[in-house]
Order: C-alpha cells, then structure tokens, then sequence
C-alpha cells in the first residue's frame, strides 16, 4: 500500500499464532506493531526478531475500552499509519456449567467476552478511525475457531465469543466495503503452540491429531500463511468469508 510496506496491528502478538503473523507480515516488507497483554519482554523479544526496521510494541488489557484506545493509538504513532488489524488476541478459560460455582461462571463469561468479543470490537472501532482518516482502505483479519461452529462444551464462552466475532466481522465486512476496508476471518482448530500443549500431548494429543485425516494439527505458520493472504490486495472478494484452517477435522456446509 505504500513503497515502505504497510502498518500493520497484531492483538496477542507475543507468542503462538500471533507471533508468526508478525514474522509473516515482517517477512512480506510490512512494519508491525506487536501487541500484548500482560508479557512486554515476550512482545519485545519478537520485535527483536523481526526482519526489516519500524516495528513497535505496544500494550494493553484488552477488556479496559481506554487502554485499547490509547494503545491503537499508541500503535498508529509508532508505525505512522495502521492499514492492518489482526485481532488475534483471545484467552480460553475452562468454566463447565456442571462444575462450576455461579460467580465462577460469570467471570468466565466476562473475562473471555471481555477480551475476545467486546475487545476485539473495541480495538476495530479504534482501527478504523485511522484507516478511514488514512484514506487508502485497510484490511482486517480476525482469527476465530472452529470452535464457533461445532461447540465448546466446557467453555461455551470461547466459542460463542468466537463464534460472535464471525458476525461481527461479517457485519463490518457490509458496513466497511464501500471505505475500501475488506473483513475477513480464519477458523483455525487445534495448532501446534504452548497454549494448547496440554491437550496435544500424550493420548490426549493422539486422538486430537487423529481428527484430521492429514494426522497432525496446524502449525502457527500455517495459520499465519491464511491471515497474509486474507489481508492481500488479492483477497479483496474474499471479504466477509471465514477461511478454515483446520485440515478437514471439522466440515461445514
């Protein structure tokens, strides 16, 4: 979009899927501002990592609506533009309504809505106040699950919040279009990262690389091959479409 690559914005960027996204974009030219949660020395050392110059950190809890605000803004300064959002960043928080107390059960709804929901939203709104003031459209990415299509029975806020940020996104994708600005998602299923290590390892593991007739899980660069391309000038038509990644261990019409 520009002779020095674009801007682009990583939510959870320090560590798993949202670190290769990073890599991947740093790799295609872009300047990339890495954002995380709660772990800036994680953040920095992928920052430091990257191939090329311009790229930043930059900070926030996503369930505080003012710190995303000042953080996209923070981002925005720091690249000199934003074309890019990925909101990538999500929390999963195990709250089984059998077994859970009713205080337990809402934190659970409030803390994964709070982050990958209603966070999600607010950093979009923020995004695009810069890329509508930018004047040359944008793009935005949004990883969600196949968990938003065939369940989460022990943390069903994961996958509504996942499955929410498909309608959301699909409604942008109307809203958006006439801006220049495309939205698009990825499903991923299980991939190969610390966050999900637990359940990759032993039987556990077995049987969840078992459901894809390929016989693994995807890798982080798999996922972040998929965002690239959903965020490429020739994805353009693709907006408001939802890419599975999942190597066919969950189909849907």
């Amino acid at each position: 979009m520009n002779a020095e690559g674009r801007a682009v914005l990583v939510t959870g960027g320090s560590r798993g899927i949202g670190a290769a996204i990073a890599r991947a974009f740093a790799e295609g030219g872009d300047r990339v501002a890495v954002h995380y949660g709660a772990n800036a020395a994680l953040a920095e050392e992928v920052v430091a990592s990257l191939p090329g110059a311009g790229h930043v950190v930059v900070g926030a809890d996503l369930r505080d609506a003012d710190a995303v605000r000042a953080m996209v803004d923070a981002a925005a300064a720091g690249l000199g533009a934003l074309d890019v959002l990925v909101n990538n960043a999500g929390i999963f928080e195990p709250h089984p309504i059998a077994e859970t107390t009713y205080e337990e059960w809402q934190a659970g709804w409030r803390d994964t809505l709070g982050v990958n929901l209603v966070g999600a939203a607010n950093v979009t709104w923020c995004a695009v106040q810069h890329m509508l003031r930018g004047g040359r459209g944008g793009r935005i990415v949004n990883v969600s699950s196949r968990g938003a299509f065939r369940g989460e029975p022990g943390q069903p806020a994961y996958g509504a919040s996942k499955a929410g940020m498909i309608a959301f996104g699909q409604s942008l994708a109307r809203d958006l279009g006439p801006r220049g600005i495309t939205v698009t998602a990825v499903a991923p299923g299980f991939t190969e990262t610390d966050m999900a290590a637990e359940e990759l390892t032993g039987a556990r593991g077995e049987a969840r690389r078992a459901e894809s007739p390929l016989g693994r899980v995807a890798t982080p660069e798999e996922v972040a091959a998929a965002v690239v391309f959903l965020a490429s000038p020739a994805a353009a038509m693709a907006s408001g479409a939802v890419l599975d990644v999942n190597g066919a261990s969950y189909l849907r019409m």
